[in-house]
């Protein structure tokens, strides 16, 4: 019967869809539809859909034939050509988009071999030993899972796909959901790497700010995160839920069935079947076969990007400059290359180790790779919407800039209209790199660099949050797409049971963005969005408790089984 009803309703949203765009052809007078509110469309309706169909790739497809066909204005061969992306002058398409990130596919095929690889020299099942005699409750298995994820700062993806392989034996064995894990695992993704200094993002974000920007960009970004609420209240987030075991809408089901029903999945999808399967090597293994090769990835990643910054470049500006060059790296190719270093490391420091043998090592090779085929086609088709939205293609940037300029007696709670504003672009586009690189240039041109240098802080904070916000909440951002992959999590129980976690935080956030725009005090502001973010928690918990009490008891009952208390 469900099945039915979504093809039914999967029936009727494609029929919406089709007289959208017969009434967008109609109503167009043949200058095109960049920078209108038609730009939004596509994006909407991949999401819409997938929503609908709990599909993915056709939902992500359909949304980059909208994007094409309404960039083409509604020619048939055009659509093709934007689609693929066979006119390279265009900046758009699947051939663009892939070029441009070919980097970032390539990691992510080294990290799902080292991944691999760690599975069978015995690495992730020697930490699951000492983490099970470590963690004694939910509450611990979920916090380690956090702290985890707050120590592997660098990078996003490499974050969701190391903390992902790690935590999911010690999860599990404490019957905590694959949803569950995929929301600490995103939670402590994109959030923590915008909190840190030393990262990927960082770097990246840290390019936006204008060259003529006084004083250097690295500083630009580090003012800005004592008013990033999103990211810092999601942490509080999950420690709190974590510590008051508190959980509500779609995640309290899963939650439910993973420790009443012994269930992980909830609903009926297995994905990465039997790629939990860990082994032991050939010898005993021990929590530094995990461990070293973390470490020693986390180094070479750093040094890699620093060496894209031009760190050891004689005729670079950054020339032995630690902070310019890491806000001057390319984060694909010195994540590329640190990585490549780093996987060799590992090969050698395993066979060395007779953990496992020459051959066997080897069949992580197109393991890895075959775990990394639906997050790389997934990641294809985002990054494909997202160069047909972007300012080459419809132009939804530009849009947005036009709306916002026109917020009138709405200035002096600019900071709080910037985040929805942001929030709004992250979401329909999977991007918080590109809402971000759209966002912070306007924030920047808006306040005075002399006279409002707090107010820009703030501004560029909720650019920033609102960015995050958006990547972490969409289902076709490529950040949830990895969290979901990481924790071997279906994508779209994912989505859904992380969606009214990150709402709750956005609303927080956007009351704390408000307070901060007129009271502009960082110390006092964060203290209030704390405060406030868990007097929220409580009252969501005494709310859903007395709501679902029978719930909670059966819960509690496992619980002590679980742990024979």
């Amino acid at each position: 019967m469900e099945k039915k009803s979504t093809k039914i309703a999967y029936g009727i949203a494609l029929i919406v869809v089709v007289i959208a765009l017969v009434i967008a052809k109609l109503t167009n007078d043949g200058s095109g539809f960049q920078a209108t509110g038609w730009a939004l469309f596509p994006p909407v309706v991949a999401i819409a859909l997938a929503l609908i169909s709990k599909e993915v790739y056709s939902s992500l497809f359909l949304g980059c034939l909208a994007a094409a066909l309404l960039l083409a204005n509604f020619s048939p061969w055009q659509m093709v050509v934007n689609f693929i992306g066979a006119d390279s002058s265009s900046g758009v398409g699947l051939i663009n988009s892939v070029t441009g990130n070919v980097s970032i596919l390539i990691f992510l095929v080294i990290l799902g071999i080292m991944v691999d690889l760690m599975n069978k020299a015995g690495g992730s099942a020697a930490f699951g030993r000492w983490a099970t005699k470590v963690v004694k409750t939910r509450s611990g298995a979920q916090l380690m899972t956090m702290l985890l994820g707050v120590l592997i700062f660098i990078d996003d993806y490499f974050n969701c796909l190391t903390v992902g392989a790690v935590m999911r034996p010690v999860t599990e064995s404490h019957k905590i959901s694959r949803a569950k894990l995929a929301y600490v695992i995103d939670a402590t993704a994109a959030p923590v790497c915008m909190l840190a200094p030393v990262s990927s993002w960082a770097a990246a974000v840290s390019t936006y700010v204008p060259t003529d920007f006084p004083g250097s960009r690295i500083s630009m970004f580090l003012s800005q995160i004592p008013f990033n609420y999103y990211c810092i209240l999601t942490l509080v987030m999950v420690i709190v839920t974590s510590l008051l075991n508190i959980d509500y809408g779609p995640m309290l089901k899963h939650e439910y069935n993973a420790q009443v029903k012994d269930d992980l999945f909830t609903t009926p999808e297995r994905p990465f079947a039997g790629a939990d399967d860990y082994e032991e090597g050939e010898k005993k293994s021990s929590v530094l076969d995990l461990l070293l090769p973390v470490i020693v990835l986390i180094g070479l990643c750093i040094v890699g990007l620093i060496w894209t910054g031009g760190m050891w470049d004689a005729e670079s500006d950054n020339y032995h400059n630690f902070i310019m060059a890491f806000s001057d790296a390319s984060a694909g190719v010195g994540l590329c290359l640190g990585s490549i270093i780093a996987i060799v490391f590992t090969f050698v420091y395993y066979w060395c180790r007779g953990l496992i043998g020459f051959e066997k090592s080897f069949e992580s090779i197109p393991n890895g790779f075959i775990q990394m085929i639906s997050p790389i086609l997934i990641l294809c088709f985002a990054w494909t919407l997202c160069y047909l939205c972007r300012d080459d293609g419809l132009q939804v940037g530009a849009f947005v800039e036009r709306v916002m300029a026109n917020t009138g007696n709405l200035a002096k709670f600019l900071p709080a209209v910037i985040f929805i504003v942001a929030c709004f672009i992250g979401f329909a586009t999977g991007t918080s790199w590109g809402t971000i690189g759209i966002m912070v240039p306007l924030v920047c041109a808006v306040f005075n660099w002399d006279t409002q240098i707090t107010l820009l802080s703030i501004g560029l904070a909720a650019s920033c949050a609102g960015g995050v916000c958006g990547d972490h909440l969409s289902p076709i951002s490529d950040t949830t797409i990895m969290a979901s992959a990481g924790a071997h999590c279906f994508h779209l129980n994912h989505v859904a049971t992380q969606l009214p976690y990150g709402v709750t935080v956005a609303a927080v956030s956007f009351v704390s963005f408000i307070l901060a725009g007129l009271i502009q005090n960082a110390v006092i502001c964060m203290i209030i969005a704390i405060v406030l973010m868990i007097v929220t928690l409580l009252v969501i918990k005494a709310i859903v408790s007395k709501k679902h009490a029978g719930i909670f008891e059966e819960m509690a009952a496992a619980d002590k089984v679980l742990y024979n208390k």
